[in-house]
């Protein structure tokens, strides 16, 4: 039986950028991942160590300097910034640190903004927000603005935003970095509830408590793979 075609391939990936002084700085040295659908990933490292640009890469926020990144069996690697950005829109959630929301903004329209973006119609909109945002246990927060929740419910809010387009994939980059012990795992619990459900996650995390909710870690060290282990 062939094995089935991983959602997400980085063959012999390295990236570098460029200095002031003419130098290079080297984030990655020869990356090669494959991740397949259904599993839920831990991306580790030190400060520096590459796990931030490899998530770039993986979330099509960034491209390869050589080196191919096959999504769901297309290199995408020569991809023009207009087609990334579909890529982003359709087949990737994200879920950042920093949040991203519009504070000013009700928590309902911040999680309708990627249907926006799609040319989805309003009561679509408006119906699949709701559901998202039910799925998180915040609803009843809909109408509240965003700079009037706490972190925990801003982070629920966040990772609403990430599944209401139905992504294939869900990034998280540093998901608990704000959030107090009982917060962060009520959130890394929220992300094995999706993955049940069959979605591919990746974690990006420097706290080994918090990679411990998934179940493969990949360990990162000065731009190289240095240990790959499914729990």
């Amino acid at each position: 039986m062939s094995q089935p075609v991983p959602v997400i391939h980085l063959e012999n990936v390295t990236k570098r950028y460029p200095l002031s002084d003419g130098e290079f700085y080297q984030s990655l040295n020869g990356i090669t991942l494959s991740i397949h659908t259904g599993e839920f990933v831990a991306i580790m490292g030190p400060s520096g160590s590459g796990k931030s640009t490899t998530m770039h890469i993986i979330g099509a926020l960034d491209t390869p300097t050589t080196g191919k990144y096959l999504l769901k069996g297309k290199d995408i690697s020569s991809y023009t910034d207009d087609q990334l950005a579909e890529i982003r829109n359709q087949e990737i959630g994200f879920v950042f640190q920093s949040f991203n929301l519009l504070s000013r903004t009700t928590v309902l329209k911040n999680v309708e903004r990627p249907m926006m973006y799609a040319g989805i119609p309003q009561e679509e909109r408006t119906k699949r927000a709701m559901a998202a945002l039910e799925l998180v246990r915040i609803s009843e927060k809909a109408n509240n603005l965003s700079n009037r929740i706490s972190g925990g419910q801003i982070q629920r809010v966040a990772i609403a935003r990430a599944i209401v387009m139905n992504p294939s994939i869900i990034l998280a980059d540093e998901p608990t970095g704000n959030l107090d012990t009982k917060t962060s795992h009520e959130i890394m619990t929220y992300f094995q509830n999706l993955n049940k459900e069959g979605k591919t996650i990746v974690i990006i995390t420097h706290e080994e408590e918090i990679a411990q909710f998934a179940k493969r870690i990949i360990k990162i060290v000065d731009g190289k793979i240095v240990s790959d282990k499914k729990k």
